[in-house]
């Protein structure tokens, strides 16, 4: 039951760099189960999410050696999938790629049903939907799910709806079927790219044939030593972006994935954000795009119209959640709408304790009046990632001290972040 204890209020200025992704480590990780190569993977985020994809396939006979960011994963002569993490696989919704990892390894298996966020009924029915055309027959039971594949086959999916996750989980099907697969409305959002990236390495071949069409030429059996470098993550961007502007703050944030911020940037920019950017550079794998954003403390006025999250290229629904303390320093009323979940916006109104004035207009809408003087207060962190960060954000933005316990959510995704923001002169450290 840690906690924050943060001085709030402040200014803060210098410069922060923006750590690898989430998101794409946990899929390539479980991306791993295809190879019975050595995989390396550096620029690991050193996260509680990550940890406990370790702990999985630890547990089903994977040798991992962690030397700070880097790890290097061999893989057993056979996967113990009876021999799973239960509990480890529980706090996780990217459990759920296993299927799509394993159905070209395994005839029969089980996964205990995905945990991670609460953030309401997040159906699955998508993933299964997409298995099947592959020849994955699943079977989902009252706490987990029971797979059946005699022959993977490669095929042509329409997705039911354009996921992220379920994407990945096609993707990693279709890498070990030889012979082109189509999979129609996928999501080309940071994490995929960055999966398809990997198995490109593996020696999977991978096209995009369109805006949302991908083809994928899988490999039978994938032994290849490879190492491969995470890319950078835009939601630990939008994180800091949006502290810079709830603090009205100027805070330089290096190695920005300025592909997945684009949209955000602009909504921002008409919303009177000053700030500016330099050149484009890679990442260290050579794929990403990056640029260092100067932002600068700016006076804010709402937007007419309402934001809201799309899959890529819109506003990430990782990132929406980071306008929600933004505007409740803009002038006017902001209206935001996050219809991915049916929960989530309900988390956000908790930023009311700190004297914000945000309206639940029904489970997906909030409407925010600004500016408001936030105030110091002692709260306990939603079971969810994002909302938990954002009022960590807030009470950065509040005047005198705030308490934020149990924060093992904001674990679950950003990397000692006590420490990256007291370099930047905020007021916060984490007690056990």
């Amino acid at each position: 039951m840690s906690k924050y204890i943060i001085n709030g209020g402040k200014k803060l200025s210098g410069e922060i760099t923006v750590n690898s992704s989430k998101n794409a480590t946990v899929a390539i990780l479980i991306g791993s189960l295809l190879n019975r190569g050595i995989t390396i993977l550096k620029n690991v985020p050193q996260i509680e999410e990550v940890n406990r994809i370790i702990e999985i396939l630890e547990s089903i006979g994977f040798n991992i050696l962690r030397d700070g960011r880097k790890l290097t994963l061999q893989p057993p002569g056979k996967i113990e999938i009876g021999k799973i993490d239960i509990e480890a696989a529980k706090k996780t919704r990217s459990i759920i790629l296993a299927i799509g990892a394993l159905c070209g390894q395994l005839q029969n298996f089980k996964i205990p049903q995905a945990g991670g966020c609460k953030l309401g009924s997040r159906t699955v029915k998508p993933h299964l939907f997409a298995l099947e055309k592959f020849g994955v027959e699943i079977k989902t039971k009252k706490d987990e799910y029971d797979v059946s594949c005699k022959k993977l086959k490669a095929s042509e999916v329409v997705l039911y709806e354009t996921g992220d996750t379920v994407t990945e989980n096609a993707l990693l099907a279709a890498a070990q079927v030889p012979g082109k697969s189509v999979i129609k409305m996928a999501s080309a959002n940071y994490m995929v790219q960055d999966l398809c990236y990997f198995l490109e390495e593996l020696g999977v071949k991978i096209k995009w044939t369109g805006a949302a069409t991908l083809e994928v030429e899988g490999v039978k059996e994938i032994n290849q030593d490879v190492i491969y470098e995470i890319s950078e993550d835009p939601i630990d961007a939008m994180l800091f972006i949006s502290t810079a502007l709830t603090t009205n703050s100027d805070i330089t944030i290096k190695r920005c994935p300025i592909d997945f911020l684009e949209l955000e940037l602009l909504k921002l920019e008409k919303m009177g954000l000053k700030y500016e950017i330099g050149e484009k550079y890679k990442s260290k794998n050579e794929k990403t795009n990056l640029v260092d954003l100067e932002i600068k403390g700016s006076k804010l006025v709402a937007l007419e119209d309402k934001i809201h999250a799309m899959p890529f290229p819109g506003i990430n629904q990782d990132n929406l959640p980071f306008f929600v303390p933004i505007a409740t320093q803009a002038k006017g009323e902001t209206l935001i709408h996050d219809w991915t979940y049916e929960n989530r916006a309900i988390y956000y109104s908790e930023i009311n304790r700190l004297g914000a004035k945000i309206t639940l207009m029904d489970p997906h809408r909030v409407e925010i009046e600004g500016p408001t003087e936030l105030k110091g207060t002692e709260m306990v962190c939603p079971p969810a990632l994002r909302p938990a960060a954002i009022i960590l954000v807030a009470m950065l933005g509040a005047e005198g001290k705030s308490i934020l316990r149990n924060v093992y959510p904001i674990h679950r995704g950003y990397e000692k972040l006590e420490e990256r923001l007291q370099s930047v002169g905020a007021e916060i450290r984490l007690e056990e």
